[in-house]
């Protein structure tokens, strides 16, 4: 146990120093450090209370010093955490991810709280909403990027935002919207990967879909059973019917990848979609639709459309990207099971940032140690 301690502080401390041209003064530099390691420290919860007494001071005034009014660039530190995260688990065909997560919160005053539906709490509650885009590359995935949810009663509401912290230029943005602002700063940035997926939030946006496709990146994104596709000419047929369309031939048991409980095997079907294609470089990608379906008596179905290369584009490949996409949901569990994710409790736009890249910086330190550790079994 110890030598993992150290593995993980000596791994930490190398990160950090990246970190450490962010801060003009020492104070929050050293700070900062002691931050990361009391979020993967032993500390019950990681507020800032129970931080500040973990790194030794008296009170929370220094932690809350650092995630609100010291100065230092929480996006320049999500630019080191996604060359960080790139450089352990880069490769050409890994698998951008996104999706949201839901913190919970007391009152009226925290950025964007609002009452509204909460994935984690599976019900509607009083809480904030975060974006997030995950990397699932080379033998593990970890996150590169953050966006707060701010709902239109927010940003409706100036005098609120700015007594939140909620910057002037900051505007009303989807969901969707949020997510094509992190693929963009990824893709922009050169970030490997061959494919994006998301579930129906992110696959039912449509002009999320066209973005991607006018960028040639190819996708599996999930959409609702009523998303209505031009299957076999200009007509639109929902997405359910045309999986009842399907000839029994059409079927392939294939597995999704490894869970808990061994392979996790659906049947799945794939067919193409009609797209009027015009160059040259549209006929090189062809649009499919992708059906998983469970082995148990529901036979439930799941939808995913596709958009991708020909020439790569075989069944296995595709049921690999759409398995991977639960690789976010653990990493969601392991952010907030271990690093403190939703521990905080900072109010202001900024607090917010900070200590949700602080987290996620010492998420990526975990993640790389494990995969480090398995190629060393």
């Amino acid at each position: 146990m110890h030598s993992t301690a150290k593995a993980w502080e000596h791994e930490l401390e190398a990160l950090h120093h990246r970190l450490g041209e962010l801060f003009r003064r020492p104070e929050p530099r050293q700070r900062s450090l002691a931050y990361l390691k009391g979020l993967l420290g032993t500390v019950e919860r990681k507020n800032g209370w129970q931080l500040a007494e973990w790194i030794g001071e008296a009170t929370p005034d220094g932690v809350q010093h650092l995630l609100e009014r010291a100065q230092w660039d929480a996006d320049a530190a999500r630019d080191v955490l996604r060359e960080y995260v790139v450089e352990q688990l880069g490769e050409r065909d890994a698998v951008l991810i996104v999706d949201e997560t839901g913190f919970v919160k007391k009152g009226q005053h925290s950025a964007g709280v609002q009452r509204q539906y909460s994935g984690t709490a599976g019900r509607i509650e009083n809480s904030q909403i975060g974006v997030f885009l995950c990397y699932a590359g080379r033998g593990g995935s970890a996150f590169i990027d953050r966006e707060l949810y701010v709902p239109k009663a927010w940003t409706d509401d100036r005098v609120r935002c700015e007594a939140a912290g909620i910057p002037e230029s900051v505007e009303f943005a989807t969901k969707p919207q949020l997510a094509r602002s992190m693929l963009e700063r990824a893709l922009d940035a050169g970030v490997p990967c061959g494919w994006v997926t998301g579930d129906e939030v992110y696959g039912g946006d449509r002009h999320l879909r066209l973005w991607l496709e006018s960028r040639g990146q190819s996708f599996v994104l999930a959409v609702a059973k009523n998303e209505p596709l031009w299957w076999q000419g200009p007509d639109y047929v929902r997405a359910d019917q045309i999986a009842e369309g399907l000839p029994a031939r059409a079927w392939r048991r294939l597995s999704a990848g490894a869970g808990a409980k061994g392979e996790r095997l659906y049947d799945w079907a794939l067919t193409p979609l009609w797209r009027l294609q015009i160059t040259t470089e549209e006929r090189r990608f062809g649009h499919y639709l992708l059906v998983r379906r469970s082995l148990d008596e529901k036979r439930e179905h799941a939808y995913y459309v596709v958009y991708a290369p020909r020439s790569k584009t075989t069944r296995q490949t595709l049921v690999n990207v759409a398995g991977r996409r639960w690789e976010i949901e653990t990493g969601f569990e392991a952010t907030k099971g271990e690093c403190g994710l939703d521990q905080y409790e900072v109010r202001r736009w900024q607090g917010w940032y900070r200590h949700i890249t602080l987290a996620l910086l010492a998420h990526a330190v975990l993640v790389t140690l494990r995969v480090r550790g398995k190629k060393n079994t």
